[in-house]
């Protein structure tokens, strides 16, 4: 009896088993009979299936993130831009995207493509300036409407769309970045050619105000040397008047300390000389 008992409780328990599966709160799920959808369940909770002949695709509910591959854009201009772009997605209708595009994987790269002709056909009809200005904020809305039509189509609602970033290619940003150096390099000479000039402005200035300084106080100083002499002679016409002999004296004193200076100058005079009168009689002394 046991052993009849065992295989039925494991096939009973395989059977169990296969039957219950459970739908996570993130999850939504599709039952399939071989290949045919069934039902579509939702809610989370504990569920049943007939097993070995039906089977459960799980979805995720999710609002889920896609990042498109970088876009060459060329603008109405002509100019090239890089365009890196990103999506949030959520699949709202499991059964259309099962139908339609079957797994997720499948579905990102139907929703790049998408998401790239709809950037060139967007951005393509602007210049590059409306790209790069605050505009772009009314083309990204542009883009995501024309998102969300195409992937209606797959039972998935695009939540929104978004530029990570808008660069040159290599080649145009090499030669702007040359462009900027020399405008740079441009700008470098000639702020040092207008400082060149205002220093030789400034010590030309400095100069002339240093050679006037000078002039003025030499004009002052031979004005005071001038009005020194004057009062000198003054007071010496003063003295000489009061007392002419002492005056002569004093002169004499003055004319003794010059000529008299030792040095290798000769000086040849008579004895008698009024050179000598306040020496005495040096004719008689040498006599």
């Amino acid at each position: 009896m046991k052993k009849i008992l065992l295989p039925i409780i494991l096939v009973l328990g395989a059977t169990a088993f296969f039957s219950i599966f459970i739908v996570k709160e993130i999850n939504q799920a599709i039952v399939l009979q071989f290949g045919d959808p069934k039902r579509i369940i939702s809610s989370p909770g504990i569920n049943f299936k007939i097993p070995f002949i039906q089977n459960v695709v799980f979805l995720d509910k999710r609002i889920l993130n896609l990042d498109a591959p970088p876009e060459e854009v060329i603008a109405s201009d002509q100019k090239r831009l890089i365009v890196d772009a990103f999506a949030r997605f959520q699949i709202v209708d499991p059964l259309k995207f099962y139908i339609s595009v079957g797994n997720e994987r499948v579905a990102r790269s139907r929703l790049s493509t998408i998401i790239n002709s709809r950037i060139r056909s967007v951005l393509g009809t602007q210049r590059l300036q409306t790209l790069l200005s605050a505009d772009r904020t009314n083309q990204m809305a542009l883009i995501q409407d024309g998102v969300n039509k195409e992937a209606e189509k797959f039972g998935i609602k695009i939540v929104d769309v978004r530029i990570k970033r808008a660069d040159l290619p290599p080649a145009n940003s090499e030669a702007i970045y040359r462009r900027m150096q020399t405008e740079r390099e441009r700008e470098a000479k000639e702020f040092r050619a207008k400082g060149a000039e205002m220093a030789i402005t400034i010590t030309s200035t400095a100069d002339k105000e240093v050679t006037v300084i000078l002039a003025e106080a030499e004009k002052q100083s031979q004005i005071m040397k001038g009005e020194g002499d004057g009062q000198r002679n003054k007071i010496f016409a003063n003295a000489f008047g009061k007392d002419p002999e002492f005056f002569a004296f004093y002169r004499a004193m003055q004319a003794y300390e010059k000529a008299l200076i030792g040095g290798e100058t000769s000086l040849i005079l008579s004895p008698d000389s009024e050179f000598f009168k306040f020496f005495g009689n040096i004719k008689a002394k040498l006599d």
